[in-house]
């Protein structure tokens, strides 16, 4: 199966359509084009010109770095598509995030074993405290 990976952002309508091909629920068009705007980075991953997955970066750029929205489409996932995305995250994050930078994000659960392939630990809670979120 050949895929093409760009880092390059989708279209707002792709956005959305691969987010709630995952069962993330509805995003408005106007969320998701500032969502995509005020993004680090971007990486996406096409078959036949169709998206299947994407994943972005978000936060202030120099001692923050947050991994949102790795994504790959249910009909090809287990397909290595998400470590393609992931391997260009790595490689951005490389070159942009200065020594004693923060890089977080929030796993899908199950998905755990997934990041620890690339050197993310989860949080026990020991010295740092707990990773804590907020939905709205």
């Amino acid at each position: 199966m050949t895929v093409i990976i760009a880092t390059k952002q989708p279209s707002i309508k792709e956005f959305i359509e691969l987010r709630e091909s995952i069962g993330w629920g509805e995003t408005s068009p106007q969320i998701a084009k500032t969502a995509i705007k005020n993004s680090l980075f971007h990486v996406t991953a096409r078959r036949n010109n169709l998206l299947v997955g994407m994943a972005r970066i978000v936060g202030d750029g120099a001692m923050f770095f947050y991994i949102q929205d790795l994504i790959v489409s249910p009909a090809f996932q287990g397909k290595g598509i998400g470590q393609l995305l992931m391997s260009n995250i790595e490689e951005y994050l490389a070159d942009a995030a200065p020594s004693g930078a923060t890089v977080g994000l929030l796993s899908a659960k199950s998905k755990e074993d997934f990041y620890t392939h690339y050197g993310y630990t989860k949080r026990t809670g020991s010295s740092l405290g707990l990773g804590m979120c907020k939905f709205i």
